[in-house]
């Protein structure tokens, strides 16, 4: 990867922005796989050709300073933190992942991370918005059965970082600047698990023989992928009365707002997008799905 410095910076956020991480051919992480196999694939393919600035990177580098604090932290006798494991799978590939604590008492493998209040909002409405966490947990008691531990449940702790304690005492806001989330895992579904990323290796082992524009298609749920929405608002106003997936459907209820209160509604289009396409994957320029988004918008 490519660095530049567009607010020119102090060195020292350069510095920490660096990484000197090569990719191992067969190799690929428990979050590398959480991502689609595209994006998963052209990351590795023009790593020396990606560009990001360091401004860019400040998130990253806060989660870094976190993750290095609570490393440097006593632990208990049960607990080890911070280990690298990797695994071997059917196909030769491997398998990496590095958890931040797993206590054997319990069988609690934790992950440490760095959040917005918006995931921890949105997530208590709806569960799947945590998906990428649970599965990531999920994957490392996969992988801590294979070398012996009875690893069980899975464990978040969320530093949220623009998180306040004004909002928490006057509205929807989680109430302290942690968030703790976990899951029981059942055998059956370690056991599923396991499946899951034999079959996902063999698909990136199948992927990496194609040219860019013929790697698999990301999933809507990896891209983020939202829907076309249309908005009911009252004339003027920015804030949506309600929000209907079908423009026959807003019509009808603007219509009906209108006749009930006297006062004019309208109906806005909001298109869908897909947000980590737009603005979260560092490889997007190398793919033909992003150039055609770019190219509507």
């Amino acid at each position: 990867m490519n660095l530049t410095n567009s607010l020119n910076l102090p060195q020292p956020f350069v510095s920490a922005a660096e990484s000197d991480h090569r990719y191992t051919p067969k190799r690929y992480s428990a979050t590398a796989l959480l991502k689609g196999v595209r994006q998963c694939i052209l990351e590795r393919r023009h790593a020396d050709e990606i560009t990001e600035d360091v401004s860019d990177m400040v998130w990253a580098i806060f989660g870094t300073a976190v993750h290095g604090i609570l490393e440097a932290a006593q632990e208990t006798e049960t607990q080890l933190k911070e280990n690298k494991l990797v695994v071997d799978m059917p196909n030769g590939y491997q398998l990496s992942g590095i958890f931040d604590l797993y206590d054997d008492a319990t069988g609690t493998v934790t992950d440490y991370k760095t959040a917005s209040v918006w995931k921890v909002n949105f997530g208590e409405k709806d569960p799947t918005q945590f998906d990428d966490w649970r599965k990531q947990t999920l994957i490392y008691c996969w992988m801590l059965r294979q070398i012996g531990f009875e690893a069980k449940r899975g464990e978040i702790v969320a530093l949220l970082k623009d998180h306040s304690k004004t909002k928490a005492k006057i509205g929807e806001h989680p109430a302290h600047p942690v968030y703790r989330i976990g899951w029981d895992f059942s055998d059956e579904q370690i056991a599923e698990c396991g499946e899951w990323l034999k079959a996902r290796f063999e698909e990136i082992a199948a992927a990496e023989q194609l040219p860019d524009e013929q790697l698999p298609m990301c999933t809507k749920e990896e891209r983020w992928g939202k829907d076309d929405k249309w908005a009911v608002k009252k004339k003027g106003n920015k804030r949506a009365a309600k929000l209907h997936d079908s423009e026959a459907e807003a019509i009808a209820d603007a219509q009906a707002r209108s006749e009930k209160e006297g006062k004019p509604y309208e109906v806005e289009h909001r298109p869908g997008t897909d947000s980590r396409c737009m603005d979260y994957c560092s490889a997007c320029q190398f793919c033909d799905h992003y150039k055609k988004l770019t190219e509507v918008q």
